[in-house]
């Protein structure tokens, strides 16, 4: 299947929702090592006024942020989940998204996965995929 990614992976009025009108953002895979693109990501999400939510094996702290090991264990409403693995790996964590009745996913730049995409769009959940929200808020300048 051939996707168009400018106007359905990363249709403007989805990017635009889930940058303006969300507040709790996921981010799968956030750890607190500085080095990491996730860090960076979950740093200006909170300069923007986003409160993260780290996700990962270890659910450390970050960014003066409770950690938690899987989506299923944050105990209050996700707007967006934030996706920093692998393609062949990301798929599961729209469907864990979906599960836990996230408001939308965001897969990072790089990362696609057009079943995972079909499937969670399908479940009435917007999706952005292969972009970043760096690039986006960038590119309102």
């Amino acid at each position: 299947m051939q996707t168009d990614g400018a106007t359905t992976w990363q249709d403007p009025e989805v990017v635009r929702a889930m940058l303006d009108d969300t507040t709790t953002w996921a981010v799968v895979g956030l750890s607190g090592d500085r080095s990491r693109t996730a860090y960076e990501i979950a740093r200006l999400l909170q300069e923007r006024g986003k409160r993260i939510v780290p996700v990962h094996p270890s659910a450390a702290t970050v960014l003066g942020e409770q950690g938690y090991a899987t989506l299923a264990e944050i105990p209050f409403p996700v707007d967006v989940v934030d996706v920093f693995r692998r393609s062949e790996a990301a798929g599961e964590f729209a469907d864990q998204a979906v599960a836990i009745g996230a408001g939308g996913v965001w897969f990072q730049l790089g990362v696609l996965d057009e079943a995972a995409f079909e499937r969670t769009r399908a479940a009435g959940v917007p999706m952005v995929m292969d972009t970043c929200p760096a690039i986006e808020w960038r590119r309102r300048r």
